[in-house]
């Protein structure tokens, strides 16, 4: 596996994970049941697309890479703090917007920059990003 490839697939694992966490995190939050089915059903499919590009990089004996302590931990927090003080439907809605918006610019810029990758890895980053413009789109009922 070339370097571009394993640094898109490794990008892929973090950014599926950080989703992942932050859509389980808010769980205890969301009071109404449509906004809970549409959280554990982007749960699943972040964890499947983590999961595609976890066996892409076991292929090629490397391990899949987690987020980092730092950023996992100042998310963790600012979600807490905000939800503390507000959590209605909006504010939850406000927040996976602001970290699907966070993934698509994220995976994006690393999707153009390592172009090279293989056609694998650039068609899941690819995935992910519409996953996120999906899910988007969908929590915009919320608002």
């Amino acid at each position: 596996m070339d370097e571009q490839t394993r640094k898109l697939l490794e990008e892929c694992t973090i950014g599926c994970q950080m989703a992942a966490d932050s859509l389980q995190q808010i769980r205890g939050y969301i009071k109404d049941s449509g906004l809970q089915e549409l959280t554990d059903q982007y749960t699943k499919r972040h964890e499947k697309l983590r999961q595609e590009a976890d066996e892409c990089l076991a292929k090629s004996g490397y391990e899949p890479k987690e987020p980092g302590t730092v950023s996992s931990t100042f998310a963790w927090f600012t979600t807490e703090m905000k939800l503390t003080f507000n959590d209605d439907n909006t504010q939850i809605a406000k927040l996976l917007i602001d970290g699907c918006s966070m993934g698509i610019k994220t995976l994006g810029e690393r999707r153009n920059t390592l172009n090279r990758a293989d056609k694998k890895a650039l068609d899941l980053a690819e995935k992910i990003i519409k996953t996120e413009e999906e899910l988007m789109k969908e929590l915009q009922k919320y608002l």
